[in-house]
C-alpha cells in the first residue's frame, strides 16, 4: 500500500539556537529523511583560513569558576 501525504506548513517564526555539521531539522512528516549538505561562503572569503601555529596561536578563553 502506497500512501502519499501532502502538507502545507506556514511558519511565522523559527528560532534555532545552534547548528552543527550533523544537525537535523525536520518540519512536518517524513517517511524517510535524506541527508543534504550545503556549504555557503557567507563571509565572502577569498582564500583559506590561516594555519594555527606560533605566529597565530589560539586565543585563550577563561572558563567560569564552578560554583
Amino acid at each position: 500500500m502506497n500512501l502519499t501525504v501532502y502538507q502545507h506548513i506556514t511558519i511565522h517564526q523559527l528560532r534555532v539556537d545552534s547548528v552543527s555539521n550533523s544537525s537535523v531539522l525536520q518540519i512536518g512528516t517524513a517517511g524517510s529523511v535524506q541527508s543534504q549538505a550545503k556549504l555557503f561562503n557567507s563571509g565572502q572569503f577569498t582564500g583559506p583560513a590561516p594555519q594555527l601555529g606560533e605566529e597565530n596561536p589560539l586565543p585563550l578563553v577563561p572558563f567560569p569558576s564552578p560554583n
